[in-house]
């Protein structure tokens, strides 16, 4: 039986390390992580294996060679170009189409029984065995779920938070049968859980999923790389250390020189041939390469240093990793998390501060207090992307440098010459940011179309009228130091899951496009913005029965961008309208929870005195709007959604309509009493988009003041809302209060649980246990549906270590009951 070992990837992730050097080739313990795959292969027998390989090819080829040394056959399988995980595998087909064979990452280091994982597969006679394991974030993984005899019930790639409903995870180790080639084209990049495995389920063939013991860690990232070191040194995992144990987990390979005044903690490793003078003093977690010198004074903790290095006197190494040829001169300190490339002079006394990255060959002068990262690569967050876009507070996390980056990293995942629109909100601070953004594009040979300061949904709007893309600057709800930096694709949408991690990929590698001389691109300022929009909803949504109506309405702008629409858009509909807080107020671009609730309350008072049919209040960018019914009365953001949902579904009694799964079942009643139907979707406003764009959509709404009109656009519009609100009104001749008296109550309650990152996986994975025979939908997140109708859902929250849970049942007592009664699950399974 063969074996594949997949050694083609870039690494991207782990640079600098991997700038010059193969992601296989990092060192773990001074050997290359894929030897330690080759010696676990052969342990199991596998001695005859394919390598599929492609970035920095001959260096993988030069190093191993023919496996002769390690007792193995080797061949290699080169790829010339990206193939995805299963079109790697394709490539090497001639040599694997004969029997069965395993494939294995060359990258992730394990100890795991392949043999039993063989046996298992032979067993249940499947096409495909999917090696599995539990992590506890399973976020960079394909979520794997198998029934209790094995088989693979269904596989979700790079899932979400929302999405996540398991801590099982796929470790990329299959066996596989030759006829699984059949389903995997040639020549084209095709992965195996994306793209192969749900045809193969689609189709009933049998993939089964084995849940190994042992140890299993991605070397995805700096923190994993640093870890791995540490726990091959705490022997959390079978493989073999190349050298002598001197004293209790000290490690010294052959050739070490090792003065006897030097201090040694363990556990640690020190190559072959290095030299580690008196006073030295290197602690637990370091690993130190070949032919490296630890000059006296020195100190090293948790310290990874590759081969060659010169550690100088009285250097002070923390938690970092050094690149092979580099060197530190006396008095140097690097802390924790920083990285140096390959061939670095970092000069004496110098600090080079946690977490910076310093690409090879380059030279940090003696002295210097290095707290950015040098040349290529400046990465402040775990993720780039939140809820909103790129979030942080002005100046201190969101600065204009970060801006011009970020521009240049989206303009170069575009075509050049494409044309991007950009918008921003009343605040200085968007507009100081947007200018940036506005001359990275244009040095990115981008043309730009700037609106300055518009609502969002005309951003949108105008964004989805021939631009490859937009950009927006807006201040953060509620928020007043921080702001929003908002990316759209060319429908005016957020950018989906896929193009977001695009973007993430370049800006982390920061290898941006620049114009050539003739190349920088044109900025204009279209004119007549408002009138196009205005026209275009006039246009689109039905407004028939207004102007008969004698509708009288209070609408309030909040001092926001939606006022520079109210104008020409009121003028046109011919509603009697009062509007209240129309000028643009620069101190004030956000509000608070309790200002948007005393301005509801003021609007209240002046339906009332006015008499008015109802009133609406836009949020500062136009984009949500909130009720006020004919009494004066707050109509809360839920029963909001009811409410315009009731309208659409008595008027149109066909079609579907898009609701977030966390939204009351009795939308779903609603729905149905008028000859329409629910789709729910998950809580991202990226998934009721896409809902909205499908043929046979007719409304669609979070609960939180956000409605989609798609007659007119798929996102969220508060004038468009407004519009069709009016229009609704003036046709059923029903107040907001009658229509909310015929909808029933909702009793749907919410709590959020502090949930450490590190158990979100098994909180998700205890819950779906805990389940039992219950109905689970994992739209997104868990949901439990009990058989009397209740419902209990349980959500991680994808930018911050809390849990949030939703319950629902016939009276707020139950739904409370219920609510206790699962936060209790999801605590037990946090502690």
């Amino acid at each position: 039986m063969k074996a594949v070992v997949m050694a083609g990837g870039e690494g991207t992730r782990l640079r600098p390390m991997t700038s010059s050097m193969p992601k296989p080739l990092l060192p773990v313990a001074n050997r290359p992580i894929m030897e330690h795959v080759l010696r676990l292969l052969k342990r199991h027998g596998l001695n005859e294996t394919v390598v599929t390989v492609q970035f920095l090819a001959s260096l993988v080829k030069n190093y191993f060679g023919d496996g002769e040394e390690l007792g193995m056959e080797l061949s290699y399988a080169n790829e010339e170009k990206p193939l995805g995980t299963a079109g790697s595998v394709k490539n090497a087909e001639e040599a694997l189409k004969d029997d069965t064979f395993l494939v294995i990452s060359g990258d992730a280091l394990t100890d795991f029984d392949l043999s039993d994982l063989i046996a298992f597969h032979k067993e249940k006679g499947g096409l495909v065995t999917v090696c599995l394991t539990r992590v506890p974030n399973p976020l960079e993984f394909g979520i794997t779920i198998v029934d209790e005899g094995g088989q693979v019930e269904r596989f979700l790639e790079k899932p979400t938070w929302g999405q996540v409903f398991s801590d099982t995870v796929n470790t990329g180790i299959y066996v596989m049968e030759p006829e699984v080639f059949d389903y995997v084209e040639a020549d084209v990049s095709v992965d195996w859980s994306g793209d192969v495995f749900p045809q193969l389920m689609k189709e009933g063939k049998p993939i089964y999923g084995y849940i190994a013991e042992g140890y299993w860690e991605d070397v995805g990232t700096h923190e994993s790389y640093v870890k791995a070191q540490a726990d091959v040194l705490e022997r959390k995992v079978d493989v073999d250390i190349d050298g002598f144990e001197i004293s209790p987990g000290v490690w010294v390979a052959e050739g070490a020189e090792v003065h006897p005044d030097a201090v040694l903690r363990g556990p640690l490793y020190i190559g072959d041939y290095a030299k580690v003078e008196a006073g030295a003093e290197i602690r637990e977690h370091t690993v130190i390469g070949s032919n490296v010198v630890v000059k006296s004074g020195a100190f090293l903790h948790r310290a990874v240093v590759h081969d060659n290095v010169y550690i100088g006197q009285h250097s002070n190494l923390r938690g970092c990793v050094i690149g092979k040829n580099t060197d530190v001169m006396r008095a140097a300190r690097i802390e924790d998390g920083a990285v140096i490339g390959d061939e670095c002079l970092i000069g004496e006394e110098s600090i080079i501060q946690g977490n910076v990255r310093v690409y090879p060959f380059k030279t940090i002068e003696a002295g210097a207090f290095v707290n950015t990262s040098v040349i290529w690569e400046s990465r402040g967050q775990a993720h780039l992307f939140g809820a909103r876009g790129v979030s942080g507070i002005l100046n201190v996390e969101i600065t204009p440098e970060l801006a011009v980056r970020l521009a240049g990293a989206y303009a170069t995942t575009l075509k050049k010459g494409s044309t991007v629109t950009t918008a921003r909100d009343h605040s200085r601070g968007a507009r100081a940011l947007k200018r940036a953004v506005i001359s990275a594009l244009q040095a990115s040979a981008i043309d730009v179309r700037d609106l300055e300061n518009v609502p969002m949904p005309v951003a949108r709007q105008q964004t989805a009228r021939g631009s490859a893309g937009g950009i927006m600057i807006r201040t953060s709800p509620g928020v007043p130091d921080s702001v929003d930096i908002m990316f759209f694709d060319e429908r005016g949408a957020d950018l989906s899951q896929a193009r977001q991690r695009k973007l993430d990929r370049v800006y982390a590698r920061q290898e941006y496009r620049r114009a050539f001389p003739g190349e920088i691109g044109d900025l204009h300022f279209p004119s007549s913005v408002f009138d196009s929009y205005t026209g275009s909803l006039l246009r689109n949504v039905d407004t028939a029965g207004i102007a008969d109506a004698g509708l009288k309405v209070v609408v309030d702008a909040s001092n926001g961008s939606a006022g520079l629409v109210l104008p020409s858009l009121l003028g046109r509909l011919g509603v009697d309208a009062l509007t209240i807080n129309p000028g643009l107020d620069e101190s004030r671009p956000t509000e608070s929870a309790e200002t948007r609730r005393s301005g509801l309350v003021r609007l209240g008072e002046i339906v009332s005195s006015a008499r008015a049919s109802f009133g609406v209040r836009f949020d500062p960018v136009g984009e949500r709007l909130s009720l006020v019914d004919e009494r004066g009365r707050i109509v809360e953001d839920d029963r909001a959604l009811l409410v315009m949902l009731d309208l659409v579904a008595a008027e149109r009694r066909s079609g579907r309509v898009a609701l977030p799964v966390t939204t009351t079942r009795v939308a779903e009643q609603v729905a149905a009493y008028h000859g329409t139907q629910v789709q729910w979707t998950t809580t991202s406003p990226d998934d009721l988009t896409r809902v909205a764009r499908e043929e046979g959509t007719i409304f669609g709404g979070d609960g939180r003041g956000g409605f989609i009109v798609p007659e007119f656009s798929s996102v969220f519009d508060g004038s468009a809302a407004f519009v069709r609100l009016l229009g609704l009104v003036a046709r059923t001749q029903l107040t907001l209060s009658q229509i909310d008296a015929r909808i029933p109550r909702a009793h749907v309650l919410r709590r959020d649980l502090a949930t450490p990152w590190a158990v979100k996986g098994l909180v998700m994975r205890r819950v779906v246990e805990a389940a039992g025979d219950r109905s689970v939908d994992t739209t997104d997140g868990v949901r439990v549906v009990e058989a009397d109708g209740r419902w209990v859902m349980v959500l991680p929250d994808r930018a911050e270590a809390v849990t949030h849970l939703w319950a629902e049942g016939p009276d707020d007592a139950s739904a409370q009951a219920l609510l206790d009664e699962w936060a209790a699950i999801v605590d037990s399974a946090g502690q």
